[in-house]
């Protein structure tokens, strides 16, 4: 919110661990109006020792979610971001007409990197003044696809090409209405990644060696020409962490409990991950009261509380945080299945 004269000021840490540096990366678009300049998009990943390096504001008398804070040497100033950028776009999301603290979210919500969309101060304000729409600045979709498939009689149901004496260019043919086409793989999309791994060096005969040894679930990280394209002009990498993951089968569950006279009815323990590190894990649950009502299981792992991230927090942490609301509290968890496959694709 905002108090008087003051801006409200969100500053992100997060734990990305992959590094790639990039300079800006400009989406060429016409402009109808002078002055207008164009997008620019930017991969931000770090060390969990890192923060982003930046702030998002919410200002007085300034329209848009302004960018302000760049700290020297940080992740934010080494990739090219301005002081006064407007964040136009998150992962693929437009967020200029969203609330503050839903953009926030969001960007906390990406995980290990974020990909951001800005448009310099003066010609965001250009715009604005032109009527322009600005989500008609940018591409409709710059998401990858992940999706597991399912193998039945007839196979996966899809095939590769890849052309004569190449590696790591394959483009799959889907079969319609065959296990791939239900699993969400586009026709004549781009194979990035296969269980988690680039097939950048694969040769054909290596791959198809790789999905016989895969069983009957095989997780392809696809991306349409379109797409592909997107990140291949800005010499980006595309990651499973930037994917569109609507279409697999493993969800996290929000659950929001309100305290009964016995309590929430639950148990949080601290235990080790199956991809490392110590985890907040949900064990006896009780029959009957707001816990179970609301969903929660046995072995349940807590990603955040109350719209907030636990990663890196200890246990007496994340207690402080689950109890920081008297009366209710609203946890993100996941099933040790889901826990375990998106540790495995990465």
């Amino acid at each position: 919110g905002l108090e008087g004269d003051k801006m409200s000021i969100m500053k992100f840490e997060f734990n990305p661990k992959v590094g790639i540096d990039n300079p800006a990366l400009t989406l060429t678009e016409d402009t109808d109006g002078e002055g207008v300049g164009e997008p620019r998009f930017y991969l931000l990943t770090k060390e969990s020792t890192e923060t982003f390096g930046f702030c998002l504001h919410e200002e007085l008398g300034c329209q848009g979610h302004v960018i302000r804070q760049i700290e020297l040497g940080g992740v934010a100033q080494r990739r090219g971001l301005q002081d006064g950028d407007r964040l136009l776009q998150v992962n693929g999301h437009f967020v200029d007409h969203m609330d503050h603290l839903r953009v926030v979210k969001k960007i906390k919500a990406s995980g290990n990197q974020v990909l951001l969309a800005v448009l310099d101060g003066d010609s965001y304000e250009a715009a604005k003044s032109l009527g322009r729409d600005l989500s008609q600045m940018l591409p409709d979709d710059i998401r990858p696809r992940l999706c597991h498939v399912t193998r039945d009689k007839s196979g996966f149901g899809f095939s590769v090409s890849c052309p004569e004496g190449t590696k790591g260019t394959f483009q799959l043919s889907v079969l319609q209405d065959g296990p791939a086409d239900r699993a969400g793989v586009p026709p004549g999309c781009w194979l990035l990644e296969l269980n988690g791994d680039s097939v950048k060096s694969f040769s054909h005969t290596q791959l198809t060696k790789k999905l016989k040894q895969s069983g009957n679930k095989v997780t392809l990280l696809v991306a349409s020409s379109a797409v592909e394209e997107f990140y291949r002009l800005r010499g980006l990498r595309v990651t499973a962490a930037l994917a569109d993951t609507s279409w697999l089968p493993f969800k996290v569950r929000e659950l929001h409990m309100v305290k009964g006279p016995a309590g929430y009815g639950f148990l949080l323990k601290e235990d080790d991950c199956s991809s490392g590190g110590v985890g907040q894990f949900l064990w006896e649950v009780d029959a009957g009261l707001p816990a179970e009502q609301a969903g929660m299981k046995e072995g349940d792992r807590v990603l955040a509380v109350n719209g907030e991230s636990i990663e890196g927090l200890d246990h007496e942490q994340t207690v402080h945080r689950i109890r920081a609301r008297e009366d209710q509290v609203t946890l993100l968890v996941i099933d040790p299945a889901g826990d375990e496959f998106y540790h495995s694709v990465g």
